[in-house]
């Protein structure tokens, strides 16, 4: 393990990204001297200039590139955010991650390296894996998860229930 990675803060997750493109020696080896952060449980609502804001206390900020639904290209809560140093991208991972955003709590992991084509959402239906399988609602997410939204929408109205007009 690096010096720099001493710091509990900044030392790698567990998580590995399933997609990656090469073994798992060369993703560790990107892991541990990447830039390159993902930024995830963030609001539906929350902007690339909020981002930028927030990260940009950390160090300067090479690029951010926020996370699209596949099919509605809308955001979908998460983000990449490059650094043009390992140090400045340490800091955030110290200093950021955890801290609130859009009235979320957002956080924050190493990521090997941004390749176009990673803004997208790997959901079935074009956001976030996990935002399919969430039943409760969360308004900075879109409600209910994708799957409990659908099994509303096929239901009939309660017929006990009042129109208001």
């Amino acid at each position: 393990m690096t010096s720099s990675l001493a710091s509990p803060s900044v030392e790698l997750s567990a998580y590995r990204d399933q997609h990656f493109k090469g073994s798992r020696a060369e993703q560790e080896k990107l892991l541990k001297d990447t830039a390159t952060l993902y930024i995830g449980n963030l609001s539906f609502f929350t902007t690339e200039e909020q981002i930028y804001e927030l990260f940009s206390k950390c160090g300067d900020v090479k690029k951010v590139v926020m996370g699209l639904d596949k099919f509605k290209k809308t955001p979908c809560g998460f983000c990449f955010v490059e650094y043009y140093t390992r140090a400045d991208a340490e800091n955030a991972m110290r200093y950021v991650n955890g801290t609130r955003l859009d009235d979320r709590i957002i956080r924050t992991d190493w990521d090997a390296g941004f390749i176009e084509g990673r803004q997208f959402g790997r959901g079935k239906t074009g956001g976030q894996v996990r935002d399919e399988y969430r039943t409760d609602f969360d308004c900075g997410r879109g409600g209910f998860g994708k799957i409990v939204q659908h099994k509303l929408q096929g239901a009939q109205p309660m017929p006990s229930m009042p129109s208001v007009r």
